[in-house]
C-alpha cells in the first residue's frame, strides 16, 4: 500500500488496521472510550501548532486529528450504526442549510442571512435530531432547557464561558466586570472560611465557584480564559526555567536549594518586563508570528530562550539536548 492525498487511501488503512485477522493488535482492540483521550490530545497538539505557527507541524498533526475521526467511523461502521460517508454528509448537509445567503437560490443570496434564520435553521437542525433519535430508539428528555445548547461534554473551561454565554442572551449577565470582581472577591472570603473548617467537600465547592466567576470575569473583558492560562503557563515555565539556571550559575541544584534563594532568583527574573518583543510572539492579538508594534523593549536578541520554545516540555533549551518532542506516544503493534 502506498501513501496518497486521496481520502480514500486513509479509509482503506484504517479497514486494514481494525481486520480482526491481519490488521495491529493495538487497533483491533480499540473501542470508542479508549480512543477519547487520543482524540483530545490531537486537538490540543493542533492548537499548539497553530500556537507556534508552524505550518509543518500543523499539517502533520491536522492529518493525526483526521486519522481520529476516520477511526471513530471505522469502528462505528463496523456495529452498522454509520460509516465515514454518513459523517461527510452530515456536515456538509448541516453547512449548506446554515448558509442560505451562499448556497441558496438567487433569493436567498440576495437577501442574506435574515434577521432570525439562524435561530430558524438551529431548530429544524434538532427537531430532525430527534426524529433520527426515535427512529434509532434512543431516548430523549422531551424538556428542552435553555442551557441545552451548550454541551455538556466540552471541557470544562470551555463549557463555563459558554454557559455564561448562553444565560447572557436572555439578561442574565452582569453588565460591566467590577460586580463581577466583587463576587471573585465574595467567593474568595467563602474558601478562606471554609479552610478554617477543614470541610472538604466545601473547599472543592468553593473553589469551583472561584473558577467560574474567574471564567465569567475573563468573557467580560474579551479574554479567552485558556489563551490566557496557556500563556502564564509559558510564562511560569520560562520564569522557572531561569531560576534553574541561576542556580547552575551558584553551583546548585534543583531540590537542594532553600525556597529563599529561589525566592530571590524568582523576583529578580520577574523584574524584566513582560512587554517585550519576544514575550508579544505570545499576546499579538492579531495572530501573526511577528511582534507587536506595541512591544517597546530592545531587549537584545538571544539573552534569554524564546517562551515558544517551551511551550512543550522536552524541546531543546538553551541549547541543551533534549528527546525528540515531535515523537508520538502511540504504542507499536507489538504491545
Amino acid at each position: 500500500m502506498t501513501p496518497s492525498r486521496d481520502i480514500s487511501r486513509l479509509l482503506e488503512i484504517m479497514a486494514a488496521l481494525r481486520d480482526p485477522k491481519t490488521g495491529c493488535p493495538w487497533d483491533v482492540v480499540q473501542t470508542f472510550e479508549t480512543i477519547i483521550p487520543y482524540t483530545i490530545e490531537e486537538a490540543h497538539e493542533v492548537a499548539e501548532a497553530i500556537g507556534r505557527h508552524d505550518m509543518v507541524d500543523l499539517a502533520e498533526e491536522l492529518g493525526d486529528l483526521l486519522l481520529q475521526v476516520v477511526f471513530h467511523a471505522r469502528m462505528a461502521e463496523e456495529a452498522g450504526s454509520f460509516d465515514f460517508g454518513s459523517v461527510v454528509e452530515a456536515i456538509t448537509t448541516k453547512m449548506i442549510r446554515r448558509h442560505p445567503h451562499v448556497f441558496g437560490d438567487a433569493d436567498a443570496r440576495s437577501a442574506g442571512m435574515a434577521k432570525g434564520m439562524w435561530n430558524r435553521i438551529k431548530m429544524e437542525e434538532k427537531a430532525e435530531r430527534l426524529e433520527k433519535r426515535n427512529a434509532a430508539g434512543l431516548q430523549a428528555d422531551e424538556t428542552v432547557r435553555h442551557l441545552d445548547a451548550v454541551p455538556s461534554a466540552l471541557p470544562p473551561v470551555i463549557q463555563s464561558v459558554k454557559l455564561q454565554e448562553q444565560a447572557a442572551r436572555v439578561g442574565f449577565d452582569w453588565a460591566e466586570p467590577a460586580p463581577i470582581l466583587d463576587k471573585i472577591e465574595e467567593e474568595c472570603g467563602e474558601l478562606r472560611e471554609v479552610i478554617q473548617t477543614g470541610e472538604k467537600e466545601r473547599m472543592f465547592e468553593e473553589y469551583g465557584d472561584i473558577l467560574f466567576a474567574m471564567m465569567n470575569l475573563g468573557r467580560r473583558l474579551g479574554i479567552d480564559p485558556e489563551s490566557a492560562l496557556r500563556a502564564t503557563n509559558l510564562k511560569f515555565r520560562t520564569r522557572f526555567a531561569h531560576v534553574e539556571d541561576g542556580l547552575a550559575d551558584a553551583g546548585l541544584k534543583l531540590g537542594k536549594a532553600d525556597l529563599e534563594t529561589m525566592e530571590a532568583l524568582w523576583q529578580k527574573e520577574k523584574s524584566f518586563p513582560i512587554n517585550s518583543p519576544w514575550w508579544f510572539l505570545v499576546f499579538c492579538p492579531s495572530g501573526d508570528p511577528v511582534p507587536c508594534a506595541s512591544a517597546g523593549s530592545s531587549e537584545p536578541s538571544g539573552s534569554r530562550p524564546h517562551p515558544l520554545d517551551l511551550l512543550a516540555p522536552t524541546r531543546p533549551h538553551c541549547g541543551k539536548s533534549s528527546p525528540d518532542w515531535t515523537k508520538k506516544k502511540r504504542e507499536p503493534c507489538s504491545r
